[in-house]
């Protein structure tokens, strides 16, 4: 994933945080009955495992602006609510996408499913009562999320401008996301730059510029500084979605998370796809991706007439182009030393993903 210098004891301080928030869910729900309960645990699972990276990079933001001394405690609340965001949109996303596991396991729709076929409910009360409760839990880590900012103890100034940072990156995915369906569900196709915008919508600002700028709000950073941060993120951001969207047709099931060339059996309409449809080899292309959910040798028959048509190649172009204008922000920045050389290494880390 994405490395980040100093990690070992923020991702502590970032883990006592959420556990502290879960566990707080988990004791309120005692009295709230059995579904309650299941649905906290779901929710603790949901957030088991993940790379952390959101929140280490509030904390690598923060370190490396030289800001005030401030209470721990406060920085890593702060940065343990990008975290609970993330989850809270990979939870809501997996309805969207029907999924019911994640990395071979059952999501929390998944085990609501389950618990449903246990009760005896059939194939459609299952889903139901998964698709429910997986909304509900989505929505139950927003809420703690915004807690977690909210109640932080730090200067009420930094809060304001804290929550108005969570405000416009919870807007921004979420308009993102409608656009993602919207472009999936209507018979004709998105252009080019439409797609482009929704993809950097889905992602960059809450992944990536926020919380950046957010480590650079609890340093107390200048505009100029938070604007670098904030320009910087965006095109990151973009760059690290187009490497999924590389991953999602051509990357391994490890790389993933899903079954291999998982965007191709799905027909998602990536910026790839696009790419591909201004081609003279479109016909083939869409007559190949046409049976890709078939299964695995259709599926490389796909990505072999991608790579063809020229598509794969200007999507890996436009991901050096877009790493490249991240690297020119931070090296026109006056950014600290430090600061510039922890971006620097995040550019590196994401262009490593390039399948």
């Amino acid at each position: 994933m994405i490395a980040l210098a100093s990690t070992s004891v923020a991702r502590h301080g970032i883990d006592a945080e959420i556990d502290a928030a879960l566990s707080r869910l988990e004791a309120r729900s005692q009295r709230l009955g059995d579904g309650a309960q299941a649905l906290a645990s779901a929710i603790r699972r949901a957030t088991d495992g993940g790379k952390r990276f959101r929140p280490l990079l509030v904390v690598a933001a923060f370190e490396t602006l030289d800001g005030p001394d401030i209470a721990l405690p406060a920085l890593y609340q702060v940065a343990a609510a990008f975290e609970l965001l993330h989850t809270a949109f990979v939870v809501h996303d997996d309805v969207i996408d029907h999924d019911t596991e994640r990395r071979g396991v059952p999501n929390v729709g998944g085990e609501f499913r389950l618990r449903a076929s246990d009760k005896g409910a059939d194939a459609a009360g299952a889903a139901l009562l998964g698709d429910a409760a997986a909304i509900l839990a989505g929505d139950l880590l927003l809420h703690e999320a915004g807690r977690l900012i909210a109640l932080a103890e730090i200067p009420s100034t930094l809060r304001a401008e804290l929550l108005a940072l969570f405000d416009e990156a919870v807007l921004v995915s979420a308009a993102g996301e409608l656009a993602d369906v919207e472009n999936a569900v209507s018979p004709g196709e998105a252009d080019p730059d439409t797609v482009l915008r929704t993809t950097h919508d889905k992602t960059a600002v809450y992944s990536f510029s926020a919380p950046l700028e957010a480590g650079a709000v609890m340093s107390e950073a200048d505009a100029p500084t938070r604007h670098a941060l904030q320009r910087f993120g965006q095109r990151l951001g973009l760059g690290y979605q187009l490497i999924d969207d590389l991953i999602g047709a051509f990357g391994t099931a490890a790389a993933s998370g899903k079954d291999e060339g998982c965007d191709l059996r799905e027909a998602k309409k990536t910026h790839l796809i696009s790419l591909a449809r201004e081609t003279e080899s479109w016909p083939e292309v869409s007559e190949a991706l046409a049976q890709a959910h078939t299964g695995p040798v259709a599926i490389r028959a796909a990505q072999v007439a991608l790579s063809a048509s020229g598509a794969r190649a200007r999507l890996e172009d436009l991901v050096c182009e877009t790493l490249d204008e991240a690297r020119a922000i931070v090296t026109a920045s006056t950014l600290p030393a430090a600061c510039r050389a922890m971006l620097l290494e995040l550019v590196d880390a994401v262009q490593e993903r390039v399948p």
